[in-house]
């Protein structure tokens, strides 16, 4: 993307610049350096973005990858995948289903009930607690 393009675009202005570089360009933040990997409380994982709900806490587990990771989205059509051949390996790309924003990637390594694991970018994601 061109800087003209880069400067129109609507999302510049909402997000952070590591927000933009990892929802809007594709990008990953560094492992263990995200805010809501250590987090435990109950509530929902929302799209920073179009804060679309993502994930529920209930399915957050310590994946040990440096990344939040959930074993399923908060339900079926909250996020989409598309396949991802960057970096020379193929992977599923998990997106959110609202607004197109990159969230990571989708593996088959993780617990039951689902096998799988979500390993989304922290920066990706605003969490809002349970209310008391």
């Amino acid at each position: 993307m061109n800087d003209d393009m880069q400067k129109a675009d609507p999302w510049r202005d909402k997000l952070t610049d590591e927000q933009y570089r990892v929802c809007r360009l594709g990008g990953t933040e560094a492992p263990w350096s995200g805010q809501l990997n250590d987090e435990k409380r109950a509530g929902t994982f929302h799209c920073v973005c179009c804060d679309a709900p993502l994930f529920d806490s209930r399915s957050k587990f310590d994946s040990g990858s440096g990344w939040p990771s959930y074993f399923e989205p908060v339900s079926s059509d909250a996020v989409s995948t598309r396949r991802d051949t960057t970096l020379g390996m193929i992977r599923t790309e998990v997106l959110c289903a609202q607004c197109g924003a990159h969230l990571g990637h989708v593996f088959e390594d993780g617990p039951e009930p689902t096998g799988k694991r979500y390993c989304i970018n922290s920066v990706c994601l605003r969490f809002l607690p349970e209310s008391d």
